[in-house]
């Protein structure tokens, strides 16, 4: 189903807030199944700072965090009070790097569950593209717990 929610409305669903809110805006979820979402990489992101002066590429382990933090957003949309929730990272396999990512870059996130969720835990492939080419891949697992009021 074509969505669109914003970076306000991504808030409702995920804890992060700058600089760790990783995904600008959601166009696409199939409830269970699938996400399409977005982030614009700009030249002022902090890591650049650090990495790398003069070459700036954006850290692997922050691509692989913006497609568990869009994961999340997926895991959420299946409870009906997903501000009592909270999606927990636990486990990454197969992650491949083929290209860099680097400022002025627009990143398509598109995530499918492997498996059902089962108790909360959900296995995902996740993709990130640029311009249609492959930049990162891998697959995640997480849980959807719930906060302790």
């Amino acid at each position: 189903m074509k969505v669109d929610i914003n970076i306000e409305e991504i808030q409702e669903y995920l804890p992060h807030r700058y600089p760790m809110l990783l995904v600008d805006r959601v166009t696409e979820i199939v409830l269970g199944e699938s996400i399409k979402a977005y982030k614009n990489i700009t030249t002022n992101e902090p890591f650049f700072e650090g990495h790398f002066p003069g070459t700036p590429v954006m850290p692997g382990v922050l691509q692989i965090e913006a497609m568990a933090q869009a994961g999340g957003v997926l895991l959420l949309n299946t409870v009906p009070d997903p501000q009592n929730y909270i999606t927990l990272f636990m486990k990454m396999d197969n992650i491949k790097f083929k290209r860099p990512v680097v400022p002025g870059d627009s990143m398509l996130f598109k995530l499918e569950l492997i498996t059902p969720i089962r108790r909360g835990i959900c296995h995902m492939r996740g993709y990130v593209f640029v311009n249609g080419n492959l930049m990162t891949q891998g697959d995640l697992m997480a849980q959807i717990k719930r906060k302790e009021l």
